[in-house]
């Protein structure tokens, strides 16, 4: 008796500690898209800030323009908020668009190719004393082959902590955002992918229903792009559009990053064929913070929308009006057989009145003298 409650206690345990293990983690990020930013847990403090230097002073993130095989050299700021010494790992990792939009970076033991790779921080680790800041000097080296295009990570700090109640090590990880442009053809191109539309008709044989549209969208430039959207459904020949509500528009996707898109369009007329349209019209944000609008792009795909209580009654309309059109041609020929009998009967009556009186005179004739 006592064995089965302590296996479903201890795995009851074990699913707190697994649900904890993913808030944390799901936490151990901030600051990424401004400064200054802070992590905070127990008496530990501390924030990170862009250096003001000839770059600038209260800067929000990291970002540099830099020729292929360029360098650049910037410091970040940690503060030590928390009443004792703080030693913290400082480390470089590329960024990626997280499910919910957000800009996260990868952990340590992943591997960069970008940001992650091209930035040296001046130090491995900082040891920040309480109240006080330390300054970390980080270099951007860019590859002489580097592609065009831009490169979006981060220079972060860490702080592993043990959990001894939950068994398990938390990394809290504060960092700051880098951006980088490498010089050269920028080629900004958004694309729509794997567009599918379904269809959602009523019993109503004159009302109208519903689609849903979905699809991808893909960034296959080489610039940060986001974009307006815009979905419209018709009917053939483009007859009886119905537009989407407005689209909240995708986050801003890295180069290769793509993006799933699911739009409602209610009040859809069947109209047997549609066609669904997915238009895009990509932002393309300049060092400055400028938004430039660039050339649409759309795609489209088909379904069937047959609106199957209305034809189902066209079809009995039509049954019943061949079935009348049968009747009433039935019941034309029997009149006219009525009639053609009629007359018929007519015919052969009055030939018969007609030879009669002839047949009784010829006998009399005999009785002449």
């Amino acid at each position: 008796m006592h064995a089965p409650t302590a296996r479903r206690k201890t795995a009851a345990t074990a699913l707190i500690r697994r649900v904890v293990l993913a808030l944390l983690m799901a936490l151990t990020v901030a600051g990424l898209a401004g400064g200054p930013a802070a992590a905070a847990g127990g008496d530990v403090t501390w924030t990170v800030r862009t250096a003001a230097n000839t770059f600038g002073a209260d800067r929000s993130s990291f970002s540099y323009s830099v020729n292929p095989g360029g360098q650049v050299k910037d410091t970040m700021t940690v503060a030590n908020r928390g009443k004792a010494p703080l030693t913290l790992a400082v480390y470089a990792s590329d960024g990626y668009t997280t499910g919910n939009g957000q800009l996260d970076l990868l952990t340590r033991d992943k591997k960069s190719v970008g940001i992650g790779a091209w930035v040296r921080a001046g130090r491995a680790d900082v040891v920040v004393k309480p109240g006080q800041s330390a300054d970390v000097p980080f270099t951007v080296t860019v590859p002489a082959n580097a592609t065009p295009g831009d490169y979006v990570g981060g220079i972060l700090t860490s702080l592993k902590q043990p959990d001894a109640e939950q068994g398990i090590t938390v990394d809290r990880r504060l960092g700051i955002r880098i951006a980088v442009r490498v010089s050269g053809a920028l080629k900004p191109s958004l694309a729509v992918e794997n567009l599918h539309t379904h269809y959602s008709g009523t019993l109503d044989p004159f009302a109208k229903g519903d689609a849903t549209v979905t699809y991808t969208v893909h960034n296959t430039g080489n610039a940060v792009l986001s974009a307006e959207q815009a979905v419209s459904v018709s009917g053939p020949f483009g007859w009886l559009r119905t537009d989407a509500a407005e689209i909240e528009a995708p986050p801003a996707l890295l180069p290769g990053e793509s993006w799933k898109v699911k739009v409602p369009v209610h009040g859809v007329a069947p109209g047997f064929r549609l066609t669904a349209t997915a238009t895009l019209t990509p932002l393309l944000t300049d060092a400055s913070g400028s938004t430039t609008a660039l050339r649409k792009v759309s795609a489209s795909t088909h379904t069937a929308a047959v609106p199957w209580t209305l034809t189902l009654l066209a079809l009995i309309l039509l049954a019943a009006a061949g079935c009348a059109f049968v009747l009433t041609r039935r019941a034309r020929a029997r009149r006219k057989l009525r009639e053609d009998a009629r007359v018929r009967e007519a015919v052969e009556r009055t030939l018969r009145e007609q030879s009669e009186p002839a047949g009784q005179a010829a006998p009399g004739a005999s009785d002449a003298p």
